[in-house]
């Protein structure tokens, strides 16, 4: 096998991944909502932020950790966010990213539409010393959604983090085109043996992929959703999807542990903001009674500086950690 080129920033790992991934897999991880604006936004609003840099400081001795959750540390502010169906990048998928984390003690979030079932994830977690959340949609059957929650707690994650913006499933126009469905030899793993483990086939004018979400995922989530979760756990409910500040003062007086400020990667609606334009309106909301984070578009260090100066907890990480995958 031809060993790869020099790889230096993550531009080049998205390049190098290209020519190991189907054209299927390559436009699902790449793709956004429509015509992709809110998508490039959140890469080019980091542009628009510039840095004013302090002089005759002593860098000589740094500390770069950051208190992820009362009581947990991390040694930078850095976290893999939830991304699907990780094995159409590499053969152990999800395994692989854990390892990872291990490797960067990182957090990861697992998806609830994983290709390695949380059980395996929580089993070679626990071999290399992995830190784990569980990222969670709310489907029709509350059962399932329940369910989903107790198999979480017995993996060992730490935490929940709801997903709450997608009660329907963004128009991905690739996935259309492509008519997209998770291909055979793979599955949702944390439903084998019941009726949400198989996507239908794309057609219709829709993917498989939005086929499965309409006819599965509760599109009346809201605040009463976000109690009755509580009801059904002990572990910290972290908010994900949240992009405004009179959103956030909800989420905080309905007790969530934390916020990820996100527009899931410009992929469920077109023309919004950009996550890190979005950041500053919930940091003044919240006013550092809790934790909040960001993703989308964070591509460099430079990005992770400013959402962390502008008061960001850390940012998470999702399709950089796809081109690792398929680099590997």
């Amino acid at each position: 096998m031809t060993p790869p080129p020099t790889l230096l920033t993550l531009e080049d790992y998205r390049k190098y991944s290209e020519r190991n991934l189907v054209k299927l897999a390559r436009d699902y991880y790449e793709s956004g909502a429509e015509q992709e604006e809110t998508l490039r936004r959140n890469v080019s609003a980091f542009d628009r932020l510039l840095i004013r840099p302090r002089c005759l400081r002593s860098v000589a001795k740094i500390d770069t950790s950051v208190e992820w959750l009362p009581g947990k540390k991390v040694p930078f502010p850095v976290g893999i966010a939830p991304t699907a169906f990780q094995k159409m990048a590499t053969k152990d998928g999800e395994l692989s990213t854990v390892r990872g984390a291990a490797a960067s003690k990182s957090i990861m979030i697992c998806s609830s539409w994983s290709t390695t079932s949380i059980e395996d994830i929580g089993k070679e977690a626990k071999i290399v010393g992995a830190v784990l959340w569980f990222q969670l949609y709310v489907y029709k059957d509350r059962k399932v959604t329940e369910e989903l929650i107790h198999r979480a707690e017995r993996a060992g994650v730490e935490a929940l983090v709801l997903t709450v913006d997608t009660p329907v499933l963004g128009r991905r126009m690739k996935d259309t085109y492509n008519k997209f469905s998770l291909p055979s030899h793979l599955k949702f793993a944390n439903f084998e043996g019941n009726t949400q483990e198989k996507m239908p086939e794309g057609g219709k004018g829709e993917s498989g992929f939005m086929q499965y979400v309409s006819s599965q995922i509760d599109p009346s989530l809201d605040w009463n959703t976000l109690q009755w979760i509580r009801t059904k756990t002990k572990l910290p409910v972290i908010v994900k999807g949240v992009m405004r500040g009179d959103d956030a003062l909800l989420a905080l007086s309905n007790g969530v542990d934390g916020i990820i400020v996100s527009n899931h990667g410009g992929r469920q609606m077109d023309s919004c903001i950009a996550t890190i334009e979005a950041l500053p309106d919930v940091l003044r909301a919240v006013d550092k009674r809790i934790p909040v984070w960001m993703d989308g578009g964070v591509r460099n260090g430079r990005d992770i500086l400013k959402a962390v100066a502008l008061g960001a907890r850390g940012v998470f990480v999702g399709r950089p950690v796809l081109w690792g995958l398929a680099t590997a």
